[in-house]
């Protein structure tokens, strides 16, 4: 997780990132999962898949909201990673 200061006229902002590598048995699944949950991503998210893994950086303005971003990443991540599990 990084966290750095921007300053805009005078104001100070605060900008936060996280990134998650998330590693599959193969390209298939990791491809099958991040389709899933692509649509949910907006600008909040940016994934994308390389071999096996799902890579994911999340930017936000505040900790308390990339905490309830990731969170729901996460959620769904799990949900399409089950459901591809079972198939």
């Amino acid at each position: 997780m990084k966290h750095y200061l921007v300053k805009s006229k005078g104001e100070i902002k605060l900008k936060i990132s996280c990134k998650i590598d998330l590693e599959y048995k193969n390209q298939e699944i990791a491809k099958t999962v991040f389709q899933s949950v692509k649509v949910d991503n907006f600008d909040f998210i940016k994934s994308k898949v390389e071999k096996n893994q799902l890579s994911a950086e999340i930017k936000s303005k505040s900790v308390s909201s990339l905490i309830h971003t990731l969170d729901d990443f996460l959620a769904c991540v799990s949900v399409a990673t089950n459901v591809v599990d079972k198939s």
